[in-house]
């Protein structure tokens, strides 16, 4: 993969030729209601003069609409593929089933439907929806497909907050892309020089002269912001990637790594006719995070890094033009606005501790510290293996150290934890409150404390990842399992057998409980592949004894017959 990095690198060329005037910020549609239908599609979009590129899309050309719903309403999603490659659809930081997350593990195929139903459990606040695909995610968010999420709870009128959608409300995602030398989007290559706001280049936006709210997404592939504005004005953070915080927070800059969310507020109510920019100050971001001055230290540096001009380079992503007020504006800052009740330390039931390292699997090759291949706990992404299982309602704090050179924003997907300490120091004001994002800097480590509630599978799993997308797609990623305990027998029955042990080391033992002959149709991997199976039957075709020895660990399932039906028994290695 690195290899094939450098090559691209060499291919990209500056976005020169891209269209120079301002144009009009795109805002997103916005669907409403409990049943979305969704087409993730193809299609083209006139980034450069005179030449169209290629994109994907949901219900649209590039990005997708967003999606409002309100907190305790009970969803579904129909989303039809209509590319020509697999893709998956995952909820990035909403609460929901194994099954309903749209990991890599949940594949829509070409032509067909996927239809993920669930409950909306989360705070009022800011997600977002964007694939997961095994080795494909930076791809296909590369692009065009993501969009917003936002949930509502009937309290937020009386907050003060601006809340109309497009008005006083602003969805805001920022990314920095590549492209090469034929104007295609271009992965795994440090030339991501051209920056787009809602998928458009060079953009602008007219804004009242009043308080305003902008929901800002880091949905880039790699790159981290410095947020502020070229005026030198505050402004003041109201949410977290997991909704709101208990008051405002006033500052001038803010730091988002890839895959996290924050909303703010600012007051344009003096400055009708003027304009300014939003802007990424990364001359000050501390080295070691993708975007600022350097990466790395040689030999451990990454190869054409220094030759992006973005980077350590402060740079304007959008123009905002204040014009005149709405009717009936928002015109001061709330002083108070959700309380908030943090997980307890005294809780703990259990700590768990992530390295990020690097992997290497070529003999006397030393791995590259800043650009990978990296791993977590010195292993990559295996569809078909469990890293971690947790019992439902475990309270557990996880320590992740970074050992290498280059800065890790670390989601877990399902829960949203509280962020308890950054290097053996109380976390900045900006990183309390609810997260599934954090950033662990080089040489650096985090602690997040958080609970696995009301959903358990013993088949399938959530992730946990470095959210930089290249990174996730060479394998820095894991997968773990949230098991209901008072179910998890040694003994387990399923229809008319019992197998023992499940989990396995060596064996199972598959018997049937009323003596009836039954026989094997095949056995598959969580991933859906077929598995050679090496078995011996005893007491004629009553019991089966499975050689799990050679298999990886992780989960499968058996298909049996009995007489004329069919049954699928669950299966764990360990």
């Amino acid at each position: 993969m690195i290899l094939i990095k450098r090559i691209i690198t060499l291919l990209i060329i500056l976005p020169c030729s891209f269209l120079s005037a301002q144009n009009q910020l795109a805002i997103p549609s916005t669907l409403t209601g409990t049943t979305f239908n969704l087409s993730i599609q193809t299609g083209t979009v006139s980034f450069f003069n005179g030449t169209t590129t290629p994109t994907y899309g949901i219900n649209g050309a590039i990005l997708g609409p967003t999606l409002v719903v309100n907190k305790n309403d009970n969803v579904v999603l129909n989303l039809t593929n209509n590319l020509p490659v697999n893709t998956t659809i995952h909820w990035h930081g909403l609460h929901v089933p194994a099954m309903m997350d749209g990991g890599p593990h949940q594949i829509i195929t070409p032509t067909n439907t996927w239809s993920p139903s669930f409950k909306i459990l989360n705070n009022a606040g800011t997600y977002w929806y964007h694939p997961h695909g095994l080795g494909k995610t930076d791809l296909h968010v590369s692009k065009g497909i993501a969009g917003f999420i936002i949930v509502h709870e009937p309290f937020e009128a009386s907050l003060g907050v601006p809340l109309t959608y497009g008005v006083d409300d602003f969805p805001l995602v920022i990314q920095t892309k590549a492209f090469d030398v034929l104007n295609q989007i271009a992965i795994s290559t440090e030339m991501d020089t051209a920056i787009l706001v809602n998928g458009t280049y060079h953009p602008n936006l007219d804004i009242p002269a009043q308080i305003v709210r902008l929901r800002l997404l880091n949905g880039s592939s790699m790159r981290a912001y410095n947020f502020g504005f070229s005026n030198g004005m505050n402004f003041y953070q109201i949410t977290t990637d997991g909704g709101y915080k208990d008051v405002p927070v006033q500052m001038n800059r803010i730091l988002m790594a890839p895959g996290e969310r924050v909303d703010v507020l600012i007051d344009l109510s003096t400055l009708n006719g003027q304009s300014f920019d939003l802007m990424s100050f990364a001359s000050e971001m501390p080295n070691g995070i993708y975007g600022s001055a350097m990466v790395g230290v040689a030999p451990d540096t990454i190869m054409g890094y220094s030759e992006n001009h973005l980077n350590g380079n402060d740079f304007s992503i959008l123009q905002l033009n204040v014009v005149n007020p709405t009717t009936n504006p928002i015109t001061t800052i709330p002083s108070a606005l959700v309380p908030f009740s943090p997980y307890s330390p005294q809780d703990v039931n259990a700590t768990r501790i992530f390295e990020f390292d690097t992997i290497t699997t070529l003999p006397g090759m030393m791995p590259n510290l800043a650009e990978g291949q990296f791993g977590i706990n010195r292993k990559v992404m295996n569809m078909d293996s469990i890293n971690v299982r947790i019992p439902l309602n475990s309270t557990e704090i996880w320590t992740l150290i970074n050992k290498t050179h280059i800065a890790h924003p670390f989601h877990i997907h399902d829960m949203q934890f509280n962020v308890i300490e950054k290097n053996g120091t109380v976390p900045d004001v900006y990183e309390t409150g609810w997260k599934d994002v954090v950033l662990v800097m080089p040489h650096d480590s985090v602690k997040f404390i958080t609970k696995f509630t009301d959903f358990s599978d013993e088949m399938t799993p959530y992730m946990y990842h470095c959210h930089i997308l290249h990174h996730e797609d060479d394998g820095m990623m894991g997968t773990f399992i949230v098991y209901d305990s008072t179910n998890s027998l040694k003994i387990k029955e399923q229809g008319n057998f019992s197998i023992f042990p499940n989990p396995a080391i060596e064996e199972w033992v598959v018997k049937s409980i009323d003596q009836i002959d039954f026989g094997i149709i095949e056995m598959t991997s969580i991933s859906g592949q077929k598995v050679a199976l090496n078995f011996e039957k005893t007491n004629f075709n009553k019991e089966l004894r499975i050689d799990a020895r050679k298999l990886e660990r992780g989960y499968y399932f058996l298909k049996v017959k009995v007489g004329n039906s069919i049954q699928i028994l669950k299966l764990q290695k360990v």
